[in-house]
């Protein structure tokens, strides 16, 4: 499908670059722009900044930029297609119809499983209340959930073989539509059913409010099937791409978010007064997941207590720890989960346990210690080793220094030996790769760190950057002078290049420049230049000595390749004289040019 450009201008105006930038990262005002840890490399002193002014953003770490289109392709993994589609439902943009049969077909299907959803949790959350649903009833009695929050999360009650399938086949649905939202299965004779049977029913929003799933817990005791079952992966909804609440959640004041492991965990803290919970979805924690988080300043994970909770904590702990988002862990005793935790001991006892939420480094130790015996000397030995492990990948020295001093108190091993074996690891990784430091940010074109920059690239960055200032007058004065051949880097010979084009074709400004082009290279590297410091930047004064500074290069050229051809000793008479006449007159002007 081709959108117009018409309709991508609207979609970028609609999606502000702070607001969609910060559903994914904690941005903080400096300047006129504003800073944040980058989403795309994992960093502990934000490089990451986004001009609202110029609706972009760019890392200075590594490099990545864009406007919010190039934002959402990266951080959600969609193509151009897919992420144009993603920002008009976020703006409440109605796309114009494919031509493509394909495509619309799909648009069409898409927005039947939307409506299918929704009816469903209707009808599964009225079945709840009635009198067939004694058994339904009575669990979430047990579950000491209330009627307010029973409506809030729009909880029901599955019946029993094809009630649902029936009622949407009254409502005018196709079986084909039916099966795409997984709400019904096949059986071995051809005949549709329904998926969910006799289950508690958990509708999963998105962060539009929109139903995009349903998890059914079994409220008899069976063994002869699953606890929970889930909707699978389809058009609308991927498991490891969502949070469950996360709609409730982002609305917090709260600058902490709590991940739980089920979703009764999280609708029974939501019950007792907590609104900053989340939940895993029956998955593991996946990157995708801890991207949506990133709003938030505190993560605090909190899964069951069990072997397999405590496996996921740690699978959950790294993911979040290498998005580089600041990670605590929840330890909770005399309660099996959450749910079971806020219920003896209340709100005020839960939140107790948020606020004492131990770090990362703390929770590895604690594990690492539970399967030694720290008074067996080898135990001990190989506890100190695991530890120094942990502790080799704090790279802040401070926090490294305080987590030693504990540690050594708390197992009584001394900070020597602690230090000792952190500094050998240390040193055997240094001596194989180097250690950077996070560029500091200057009033001057930036470059990702580690990344030397030629003097010819820093001039043709600043023709570049005079281009996007001062746009169209800009090129009227440099189009005779300066080709787009003349330049030695290929990314800025591909962008100005394609400026060139662009103000010979239009006779005027352009509207958005990360637009023109495709190549993810060429988009970070005109962010970068987009994003310079503008201010005391005189455009006038700045392009004529670009000018003059351009013909002098070009004068001095000329020179070194005359006096390279009077070397050579073939020449006739005549050709020497010419070239020495050449020569005479390039000198007189480059003295001129002084």
């Amino acid at each position: 499908m081709f959108y117009s450009d018409e309709i991508i201008e609207e979609i970028k105006n609609r999606n502000d670059i702070l607001d969609v930038v910060s559903q994914y990262v904690t941005l903080k005002r400096s300047g006129r722009n504003y800073m944040g840890l980058c989403p795309f490399h994992r960093e502990d002193t934000p490089s990451f900044s986004v001009s609202p002014e110029r609706q972009i953003f760019h890392c200075f770490g590594c490099g990545v930029g864009g406007n919010s289109i190039n934002f959402i392709s990266k951080i959600e993994n969609l193509s151009f297609k897919e992420t144009i589609e993603f920002l008009a439902d976020r703006a409440g943009i109605v796309l114009p119809t494919s031509n493509n049969a394909e495509d619309t077909e799909k648009q069409n299907l898409k927005k039947k499983i939307y409506e299918i959803n929704e009816l469903a949790a209707n009808f599964f959350h009225e079945n709840l209340y009635k009198p067939t649903s004694k058994l339904a009833q009575e669990y979430v009695k047990s579950r000491k959930l209330d009627n307010k929050t029973l409506k809030m999360f729009l909880i029901g009650y599955s019946g029993t073989y094809s009630e649902l399938h029936y009622f949407l086949k009254q409502k005018g649905y196709t079986d084909k539509e039916i099966y795409a939202s997984n709400l019904a299965t096949i059986t071995d004779d051809g005949k549709y059913i329904d998926r969910f049977r006799k289950r508690l029913m958990i509708p999963i929003m998105d962060v539009r409010n929109r139903i995009i799933a349903f998890g059914g817990r079994i409220i008899e005791d069976r063994k002869d099937t699953a606890k929970y079952i889930n909707t699978n992966d389809n058009l609308v909804y991927s498991k490891g791409r969502n949070l469950f609440a996360l709609n409730l959640a982002k609305k917090s004041n709260d600058k902490r978010i709590i991940i739980v492991e089920g979703y009764m965990d999280a609708i029974s803290l939501y019950q007792r007064g907590l609104d900053n919970v989340v939940a895993s979805l029956g998955t593991a924690l996946t990157e995708a997941q801890g991207r949506l988080l990133r709003n938030k300043e505190q993560v605090i994970i909190s899964y069951d207590s069990d072997g397999a909770g405590q496996a996921a904590t740690l699978r959950g702990l790294d993911i979040l720890q290498n998005l580089g988002i600041n990670v605590r862990v929840l330890q909770m005793e005399g309660a099996k989960d959450p749910d079971e935790y806020i219920i003896k001991f209340g709100s005020a006892g839960f939140n107790k346990l948020v606020d004492n939420a131990i770090s990362l480094v703390e929770f590895k130790v604690k594990t690492l210690k539970k399967d030694l015996n720290l008074n067996n000397v080898d135990d001990k030995i190989k506890f100190l080793n695991q530890i120094a492990k942990v502790l080799s990948t704090v790279n802040n020295k401070m926090e490294k220094e305080v987590y030693i001093d504990k540690i050594s108190e708390e197992y009584k091993i001394s900070k020597e030996a602690i230090y000792s074996e952190v500094n050998k690891l240390e040193y055997a990784n240094s001596t194989s790769k180097t250690i950077l430091e996070m560029p500091k940010v200057k009033a001057e074109l930036y470059i990702p760190k580690n990344e030397k920059i030629s003097i010819d690239e820093k001039k043709e960055n600043l023709i570049i950057k005079l281009l996007i200032m001062a746009q169209y007058k800009v090129y009227k004065e440099l189009k005779e002078i300066i080709k787009p051949e003349d330049f030695r880097n290929e990314i800025n010979r591909t962008i100005i290049e394609k400026l060139y084009q662009k103000y010979e074709e239009t006779n005027a400004d352009i509207e958005d420049f990360l637009i023109l082009f495709d190549d993810e290279k060429v988009v970070n590297k005109l962010s970068s230049i987009m994003m310079e410091n503008e201010e005391n930047f005189d455009v006038d004064k700045c392009l004529q000595d670009v000018i003059k500074s351009f013909n002098k290069e070009k004068l001095l050229t000329e020179r070194n390749n005359i006096i390279q051809k009077l070397k050579n000793s073939n020449l006739s008479s005549d050709e020497t004289l010419k070239l020495e006449n050449d020569l005479s007159k390039i000198l007189v002007k480059i003295a001129q040019s002084k």
